[in-house]
């Protein structure tokens, strides 16, 4: 069976796609495989926040439609990218071990997050790490930032930044953990749900491919995945709203944490809670629940009225 792979144009999309063809080429149904790289709306449009274009769903949407062409076969995605629920045809078939889930700094300088000078500029244009951040240090500057891991370096080289935030496991896949300041914690910074994850997109109807791919499942992954994803989808958020969920797996018990915060850092809604690994999606649902008895819907409602 070859197998070709659909992916983005950046640097660490095609060191995603290539990750995962090694580990295909391993399985004995697999001939070969082949990358197919294609420019997304999310990668060209970068004068816009994403919130505005619609959503990092922008990134997937020319790789599914490759997929229903016929010209790829399947796709490789951060999970973290992926909207909550996926598209009429397609499926997740494999979900992968997780790297690492942490957000990190980095300063031109070296400095980490208390040793920023009052009011320095921080670039994100993530609302989860814009709230989280300014709710550490409400004195930043916190600014928007777009492109690739290359082009995010490159313009706090250039002086636009005194620092900016991006996820560890993509510095670490490019080999550029040296430019790392600083590392949050989860208690510091929640990550986006299936942070540091990666996760392999198919036709939902094509069951041959989709048995082969499951033997690439990482089963920890699995759940934490899926209960952290089910908070993103009980709550109606998109990839770019203000929300964190993380959950850990230890002797068969998980506990999940999520948090749904205003991007000015103002206000925010932390609950935990903990259950049976197996039952993943129940644990994720009901914490999801308490979330918005806390008042969650409202909160998100004011945010995209504010987003207009």
């Amino acid at each position: 069976m070859k197998i070709r792979i659909a992916t983005r144009k950046s640097a660490l999309a095609l060191w995603q796609a290539r990750h995962v063809a090694a580990l295909l080429e391993d399985l004995p149904e697999i001939s070969s495989t082949e990358l197919l790289p294609l420019s997304t709306r999310g990668d060209e449009i970068l004068d816009r926040s994403l919130q505005k274009i619609g959503g990092k769903g922008l990134f997937i949407k020319e790789l599914e439609l490759a997929m229903q062409n016929g010209d790829a076969d399947l796709a490789v995605h951060s999970m973290k990218d992926v909207p909550a629920e996926m598209p009429a045809g397609f499926c997740l078939a494999a979900i992968l071990s997780r790297a690492n889930h942490r957000d990190a700094l980095v300063s031109n300088n070296g400095n980490n997050l208390d040793q920023l000078p009052q009011r320095a500029r921080v670039g994100s244009s993530s609302l989860r790490r814009q709230s989280q951040i300014r709710m550490l240090r409400p004195d930043l500057r916190v600014e928007p930032l777009r492109g690739n891991v290359n082009t995010r370096l490159a313009k706090l080289e250039n002086g636009d930044y005194d620092a900016i935030i991006l996820a560890a496991a993509g510095l670490e896949r490019l080999e550029l953990e040296h430019h790392i300041s600083q590392q949050f914690s989860p208690s510091e910074m929640l990550p986006a749900a299936a942070q540091g994850v990666l996760g392999i997109e198919c036709l939902e109807d094509n069951t041959k491919l989709r048995t082969v791919l499951g033997q690439l499942d990482d089963p920890i992954a699995v759940l934490t995945t899926t209960a952290e994803r089910a908070i993103a989808r009980v709550l109606q958020a998109s990839c770019q709203s203000p929300v964190a969920a993380f959950a850990t797996i230890d002797e068969g018990q998980l506990t999940l944490t999520a948090l749904v915060a205003h991007p000015d850092g103002s206000q925010f809604i932390r609950e935990s809670s903990s259950g049976d690994a197996i039952d993943a999606e129940r644990v994720g649902t009901e914490l999801a629940a308490q979330l918005l008895q806390s008042g969650a819907r409202e909160l998100l409602e004011s945010i995209e009225a504010l987003n207009g």
